[in-house]
């Protein structure tokens, strides 16, 4: 907080006029409660900042939580805005340390202001909010391993226009160790702990000895300086580390080239135990430069190098880290039904209209190999159905569609088989987990039911589609390990029932030849006749029918499912 000139920021405005108007209201109704302490300031980025005092003796306090004086003042800085939420600030350092306390003095009362701020509660909101923040706080009720950013003083580190670094590779105990820096894109590097040939970045990957509750700063001699004395009030340790630090960037920033930033990972100790949470710190080219030199100045002792020999305006970036070790990662998805498909080997056989659209949703899902087959090629009249772009025209559908995945996930292994079905189709049978029929081929179908017998089949099998004329119903035949019957054989069945039944009628067109307005003549002369529907339709439908699938093979069941999306003939449906 700092003062200005009168008139310098221009008077309040409505918004904050109204929240001190409340403030006062309200220590006017409850004065042994809250009081507005003097006169409200101005901050640098037009927030009016009142101080307010409360009386928290009501407040029960338990071991592990906040110590509150019988009085505490706070200091709520109220945005120009209603559109973002007021903060609250403490000026002292007795809350460093707990969990949702941000850089030392910042209460973290909104972890989602989206959707927990409500601008027509008021200021009287937001006190509600501190009360039950201080509630929490005292009786030790914060979860300590999910507060936000909590081990490097809870705020984001990221300076514009840096790369995001990619961290997959878990992080070993060693306290420094070195690592390299491939470049992917523009904005991405990816961390390895294998050695690189150049042009790869090198990098000291070091594991600090303490949190950083008041961040880390953005010079090297302030990270420094907080790495050896994490805490404002406490004094600096006696066995420093930032030497340690100092040297290992050092030693990194001699191997690199001139002119070229050099990087640095902090492995960040949480308080509540754990991994580590991680940062990643770019000292920018120019100021590299100057340490390299100083580097050089002392060949062959490097461990010499100390914090004071350090210009203490060398900056240092930060890069925003996208952690995505299995010890700190939860997928979104792990509980839905597509978590069937994780790590599983599966055949998608037709890339079209349905096919495209499901090996996108597995690949997602987490599958650990997707094998396609299509022999067909993309033209320009597919892309308004089928799950291609304006540069796959003219490849095989096989090969375009296997491309777009392995973007997906570098993880994900993608391979093609070539013909109308794979020429080793019966070995597919014993070592493949499941097999999808997307082809709307009857001579496809029939083979499937003759694999289906195939001895000790490990495959699911699976035969999806939707209508012709739509593009609003799908169809999901399921045929389990030990069914000898193949999805086509159970489509027949399933047809010959849904037929017989008045009540499915939506469905009867799924069976029924087309008639001669049913299908789409997509271009003029003797084309093939094709289906109608959109992208969204046949997405729809695939992303339906891959849930249904999923569940299908949790269950390891056979089975039909019907499906007709909100804006069939009769409305949503599934049978």
């Amino acid at each position: 907080m700092s003062k200005r000139k009168p008139g310098r920021f221009g008077a309040p405005t409505p918004w904050q006029r109204q929240a001190l108007a409340d403030l006062r209201a309200i220590g006017a109704e409850q004065p042994d409660t809250l009081r507005v302490v003097g006169v409200p300031d101005r901050t640098d980025d037009g927030a009016l900042a009142i101080t307010i005092e409360i009386d928290t003796r009501g407040t029960v306090s338990v071991e592990g939580g906040i110590r509150l004086q019988p009085r505490e003042r706070f200091v709520l800085r109220v945005p120009s805005s209603p559109l973002l939420p007021p903060q609250v600030d403490v000026t002292h350092t007795r809350f460093i340390g707990y969990p949702h306390v941000l850089q030392g003095h910042r209460l973290c009362l909104y972890l989602d202001p989206a959707r927990e701020w409500n601008p027509a509660g008021g200021i009287r909101s937001s006190l509600n909010r501190l009360w039950a923040w201080l509630g929490d706080a005292a009786g030790n009720r914060f979860n300590a391993s999910t507060a936000l950013y909590h081990a490097v003083g809870g705020v984001l580190h990221q300076s514009a226009g840096t790369p995001t670094i990619v961290v997959r590779e878990p992080v070993l105990g060693k306290c420094v160790q070195a690592a390299y820096l491939i470049p992917r894109t523009a904005q991405r590097l990816d961390l390895t702990f294998t050695p690189q040939e150049p042009p790869t970045a090198r990098l000291p990957v070091i594991i600090l000895p303490a949190p950083l509750p008041m961040g880390a700063g953005t010079t090297l001699v302030e990270l420094l300086r907080q790495i050896d004395a994490p805490l404002a009030s406490r004094a600096p340790t006696a066995r420093p580390f930032a030497p340690a630090v100092l040297t290992s960037l050092a030693t990194s920033v001699v191997r690199n080239a001139e002119d070229t930033p050099q990087y640095l990972l902090l492995a960040v100790p949480h308080p509540a135990g754990g991994p580590p949470h991680l940062l990643a710190g770019r000292i920018p080219a120019n100021a590299a430069n100057e340490l390299r030199s100083l580097a050089r100045r002392q060949p062959g002792c490097l461990s010499t190098l100390t914090p004071s020999a350090v210009n203490p305006a060398l900056p240092i970036e930060w890069c925003r880290v996208s952690d995505e070790r299995h010890t700190v990662t939860t997928r979104r998805d792990d509980n839905r039904p597509v978590n069937s498909y994780q790590h599983k080997h599966i055949h998608i056989w037709g890339c079209g209209g349905i096919g495209s659209w499901t090996a996108e949703f597995i690949a997602r899902a987490g599958a650990a190999r997707i094998t396609l087959c299509d022999p067909s090629v993309v033209t320009g009249g597919l892309l308004v159905r089928q799950n291609f772009l304006e540069t796959d025209l003219g490849a095989a559908k096989a090969a375009a569609l296997a491309d777009r995945l392995r973007n997906i996930d570098d993880r994900l292994t993608v391979d093609i088989a070539e013909g109308l079905v794979p020429e080793d189709a019966e070995q597919i049978m014993n070592h493949a987990d499941l097999v999808i029929d997307a082809t709307v081929s009857l001579a496809i179908g029939q083979c499937l039911d003759v694999l289906a017998r195939t001895p000790n089949r490990k495959a699911t099998l699976a035969q999806i589609a939707t209508d012709t004329r739509t593009g609003t119903l799908g169809i999901l035949t399921v045929c389990a390990p030990r069914t000898l019957q193949g999805p086509h054989s159970l489509d027949s069945l399933a047809g010959l029932s849904v037929l017989d039944d008045h009540q499915l009628e939506l469905y009867h067109a799924l069976w029924q030849e087309a008639e001669p307005d049913d299908e789409l003549i997509p271009t003029r002369g003797c084309s093939v006749p094709t289906f109608h529907g959109s992208s969204a339709d046949l997405a729809a439908v695939a992303a339906t029918l891959t849930t249904f699938l999923g569940m299908q093979l949790a269950a390891s069941k056979s089975g039909t499912h019907l499906v007709a999306l909100p804006h069939a003939r009769s409305g949503p449906h599934h049978h």
